[in-house]
């Protein structure tokens, strides 16, 4: 594991290993070194010539956006808007992308406060995540648009694939209460139970209920992305108590 210091932020041999493992060559390697400085490391020495990866972490989300919204748009021409953003939301998931930067070795180059690391933060989803974010942004201000784009196809675009297989598109919400109305005649009920995080980077956790007894619980960055896995948690769980047939859609 490389663990950065300052006397080693210039050891070319480590960033092109890096670039290496990614297959982008940068043209400013201020820039991909920037992107896996954790603001912890930034508190812990104000000293340190870089920024910290806030700000490409932005970036790089409004690149991953993009990019999906793109290959969703050419991959399902009859799709409307709603069931689109749905497939989006399904495939830009923290679980997702983290799962990406762990195949990478992402955390394995960050810059991170010595108490962070020693909780472990390096491994963390969320961590994972953001940084494989910023990784996009400071390939896009290096390289531009098209291998920005080609980045994430080669990476967590690969996932697309897997998530379609594993139902990942199918709008279990709808599933849920066409099952509840039909055998129960009731509604399923969703309950906001925590928020936490930034507000740029906050994780909801959401149960859903059909009267007093919950029947599933989902985290995710959006409250519809919450509310969708609690609900495919709670058809799961029906399917295995009732031993019942729901339809999809």
């Amino acid at each position: 594991m490389w663990c950065y210091t300052h006397d080693k932020v210039k050891r070319v041999s480590d960033w092109q290993k890096l670039q290496d493992i990614i297959g982008v060559s940068f043209n400013d390697i201020s820039l991909l070194q920037q992107a896996f400085v954790h603001t912890s490391y930034i508190n812990e020495n104000p000293d340190f010539t870089l920024q910290d990866n806030e700000r490409l972490e932005f970036l790089g989300d409004a690149c991953l956006n993009m990019v999906v919204a793109e290959d969703l748009f050419k991959k399902f021409p009859d799709a409307a808007e709603g069931d689109l953003t749905r497939m989006r939301v399904s495939l830009i998931r923290q679980e997702t992308s983290a799962r990406v930067a762990a195949m990478l070795n992402l955390g394995d180059f960050l810059y991170l406060g010595k108490g962070e690391d020693a909780r472990g933060v390096r491994k963390q989803q969320s961590t994972l995540d953001d940084t494989y974010e910023a990784l996009l942004g400071a390939i896009f201000l290096d390289q531009g648009f098209d291998v920005t784009k080609a980045f994430i196809m080669n990476t967590i675009g690969r996932q697309f694939d897997l998530l379609i297989k594993s139902g990942a598109f199918q709008n279990h919400k709808a599933m849920l209460q066409e099952f509840t109305q039909a055998e129960y005649k009731q509604l399923p009920v969703y309950e906001l139970v925590t928020s936490d995080g930034p507000d740029h980077d906050k994780l909801f956790t959401i149960t859903v209920a059909l009267g007093d007894k919950v029947l599933g619980t989902g985290t995710g960055k959006t409250k519809r992305a919450a509310e969708m896995e609690a609900a495919r948690s709670a058809l799961e769980k029906l399917r295995r108590d009732s031993n019942v047939r729901i339809s999809e859609r």
